[in-house]
């Protein structure tokens, strides 16, 4: 797999950190965890959708787009780690926000990424649940054409094959940190919900032929669904990236989605439990809509016994603790 033959633009902190998490294995009495921290790719305070955008924001660049136009829930991290990118490259940016959860406090609709988005000098429009947003976006991209704009459209999450090339990246790196490490990596556990990042993982480690398989714990959508989501975009990552027909199957692709509670963005015990554990025991904050709920799933698995004691289990941070500042009341704060 030859990434270096697609456009990129640097614009996180790479590789990431590949850390034990101790006291959390102790605590749960094994296996043995890692995280990786692409919670500090370092854009916007980081996060899973930086390295996404560096080839999405590339090839913006080199189809002459002077703004990009994207979609995400209110409390969208992709939304906020687009709008810096544009920010860092002198380019425009339109945010779709679609209100996915009826959450009309202050702090949610205003606060956390919202702020980072404005902040950024983003240009937002909000939208009712629902909303066709693809749609939305096309019509928006229309009316910038009109006005003599150039406008690049990124799908929500970034998760097209442009941009899984990040986590096929991420595959590389992940490899390559363990190798060196003398790390044996039994599973990779994240939180999966555009699909692009379980897509990219998969196409990656599979195109390596690293037999590390993935689990994707999902935030959003039913587990057929969500299979059939990352299954989908896996298989088109592979094609993009020139690997065989047939690379990518069904079996590789597993997706729990347990653990996602009324619904997405909206809080479950579990979730608010793991950002608790992982703030106590390990110094790490995660975010409620992704990385909480991935770890509360990859807790209770832990619980069920669904791992050996001596397993090496890497959770992939997938940043977005901005995102707490949303929902201050669900931890105390109010």
């Amino acid at each position: 797999m030859n990434l270096a033959r697609f456009p990129r633009i640097r614009l996180g902190h790479m590789p990431t950190p590949l850390e034990p998490m101790d006291n959390l294995s102790k605590h749960l009495g094994g296996p043995r965890l890692w995280i990786k921290r692409d919670d500090a790719t370092g854009l916007a305070t980081g996060g899973n959708k930086t390295r996404k955008l560096e080839y999405l924001m590339a090839e913006a660049l080199q189809q002459g787009a002077d703004i990009v136009i994207t979609q995400g829930a209110t409390q969208s991290n992709h939304a906020r780690q687009t709008a810096a990118a544009a920010a860092k490259l002198g380019l425009g940016c339109h945010i779709l926000l679609e209100d996915r959860t009826g959450n009309t406090e202050t702090a949610y609709t205003q606060g956390g990424n919202v702020l980072l988005d404005l902040l950024h000098g983003a240009e937002i429009s909000r939208f009712a649940g629902g909303t066709d947003m693809a749609a939305a976006m096309e019509a928006r991209a229309a009316e910038l054409k009109n006005a003599g704009r150039k406008p690049y459209i990124i799908p929500g999450g970034g998760s097209n094959p442009v941009g899984a090339l990040g986590y096929v990246n991420a595959a590389l790196e992940l490899v390559n940190q363990a190798s060196e490490m003398g790390l044996r990596i039994d599973r990779v556990v994240h939180a999966t919900g555009s699909a692009g990042t379980q897509a990219g993982l998969v196409a990656g480690l599979v195109g390596l032929n690293s037999g590390i398989p993935v689990l994707g714990i999902g935030v959003r959508a039913p587990r057929p669904q969500q299979e059939a989501n990352v299954l989908g975009l896996a298989q088109r990552t592979a094609a993009h990236l020139g690997l065989p027909e047939g690379t990518v199957r069904a079996e590789h692709v597993v997706a729990n989605c347990d653990y996602v509670g009324q619904g997405y963005g909206i809080p479950t015990e579990g979730m608010v439990e793991a950002i608790k554990l992982l703030a106590e025991k390990e110094g790490i904050l995660l975010d409620p809509v992704y990385s909480g709920k991935g770890m509360a799933g990859l807790i209770d698995l832990i619980r069920k016994g669904q791992f050996g004691p001596d397993e090496n289990i890497v959770f992939i941070h997938t940043g977005g603790a901005v995102g707490l500042f949303a929902y201050p009341d669900i931890f105390g704060a109010n």
